[in-house]
């Protein structure tokens, strides 16, 4: 295959991944994604699953992290790398748990690499709830900078069940909103309200309404209507969405909430991410709105959905929403690997070996102790295998001891197995 455009997808359009989104994500090109929407696990603590017999039956999760759930071992190139992130990290386990600390490490270096593929002009819309908002929110002011930030969206959904003893029912998520001054926008409009319409009481002699605004005459025959604000009441619930819309999916969201976010941040024929795609409600909704689009999930299940979805729309159309014609969903569970870096020489040559020396000084870059050229060796940071590529930056030099130590390991796992052993500070 030629090496990609800057910015082109070494994927397809309609591609649906299976296995952890990390891996994929960093075998994927830099800058090649538009827009992302994740609707991630929210560390409520709570046990998820499909009811028996429907569409989703078989999906099912703990969303709760312990220590043990995580490769603890990614903080360790987060502490050298990224230390507004480490920061993050740190202050969620010592002012919330253990547990906080386990959700941010695994949700911190998703993050950094949805940063890396998200082109410079895109946008990310994270979904999530109080009960890891407040850290996710400060994760994302580290990873995209609090400059990016533009919304912090209110999904509202009507009220189910008892309320609590003591305290308001929830009935409420989070969409965190970050993107660039450069970013596409398309302002989303709704019907206006009853105040607002009552003050187009004047009528011209064509007979149209029309209210007094700033010495003129705004007409409502030419208004769009209201400009929709960051507090979505109208988007629907998923006890409320169309009954061939539902899937039985434990977290689903529905459609209307997803085109709103695909209508505002993208444009026809831009590529759309969500990595933890589920019940693919992100896919089908850009796929209606003429979006590329890939989805990534631990479960295949999101494939069959996706695909018995899209069949659902083939069959049925309005004037507003017509009928799906010409999809084909591809199904891969490999991990890709990169061309956006042109021509790659063999990662442990002479050319890879003299540069590393300079960048490193001369040091192993797991000991950190200093050696004689001879005495080093390149070595992957990210093993192929999760999706670590030749490419040199994701080459190191390492010496004997820390490269047998290491293994098919990665970076991050021999930091922390240095710092155990008291080699490494």
């Amino acid at each position: 295959m030629a090496d990609a455009p800057p910015g082109r997808p070494n994927f397809g359009n309609r591609t649906i991944w299976t296995g952890d989104n990390l891996d994929v994500m960093r075998g994927w090109n830099s800058g090649c994604v538009d827009l992302i929407y994740l609707d991630p696990p929210f560390n409520s603590e709570k046990q998820r699953a499909a009811p028996v017999g429907s569409e989703a039956a078989g999906a099912a999760f703990k969303d709760s992290w312990t220590l043990s759930d995580i490769n603890i071992a990614e903080q360790g190139l987060i502490r050298t790398e990224h230390p507004a992130l480490h920061a993050v990290i740190e202050a969620a386990g010592a002012a919330h748990s253990q547990s906080m600390r386990a959700y941010a490490i695994y949700m911190g270096v998703r993050l950094l690499e949805m940063r890396r593929i998200l082109k410079p002009a895109g946008s990310i819309y994270l979904h999530c709830d109080p009960a890891a908002g407040a850290w996710l929110r400060a994760a994302m002011d580290a990873v995209f900078g609090r400059d990016r930030f533009r919304n912090e969206i209110v999904w509202c959904y009507p009220p189910t069940g008892r309320p609590p003893k003591i305290g308001f029912p929830r009935k409420t998520d989070t969409i965190l909103f970050y993107a660039p001054n450069e970013a596409v926008f398309h302002t989303q409009y709704g019907p206006m309200t009853e105040a607002t319409l009552a003050t187009y009481s004047s009528v011209d002699e064509a007979g149209r309404k029309y209210s007094r605004a700033h010495g003129g005459r705004t007409y409502l025959d030419e208004s769009r209507g209201r400009a929709v604000p960051n507090w979505w009441d109208d988007c629907g619930s998923g006890s409320t969405m169309p009954k061939r819309e539902r899937t039985g999916y434990p977290t689903q969201k529905p459609l209307k909430l997803l085109e709103r976010i695909i209508e505002a941040s993208s444009n026809p024929g831009d590529m759309v991410l969500d990595p933890f795609c589920g019940c693919a409600t992100a896919c089908v909704a850009a796929e209606k709105l003429g979006r590329q689009w890939v989805g990534i999930d631990v479960s295949s299940l999101a494939y069959h959905l996706v695909q018995r979805r899209l069949a659902r729309e083939a069959m049925v159309g309005s004037e507003e929403t017509p009928r799906l014609t010409g999809w084909h969903v591809t199904h891969r569970t490999d991990i890709p690997q990169r061309d956006d870096l042109g021509d790659i020489p063999p990662y442990n040559s002479k050319e890879n070996k003299e540069r590393l020396f300079g960048r490193q000084r001369g040091c192993c870059n797991g000991c950190e102790r200093r050696f004689e050229y001879r005495n080093l060796t390149v070595d992957h940071i990210v093993p192929r295998k999760r999706g670590g590529g030749h490419h040199v930056d994701n080459l190191q030099l390492l010496c004997g001891a820390c490269n047998s130590t290491k293994g098919a390991g990665s970076q991050a796992e021999l930091i922390a197995r240095l710092v155990a052993e008291g080699i490494r500070n």
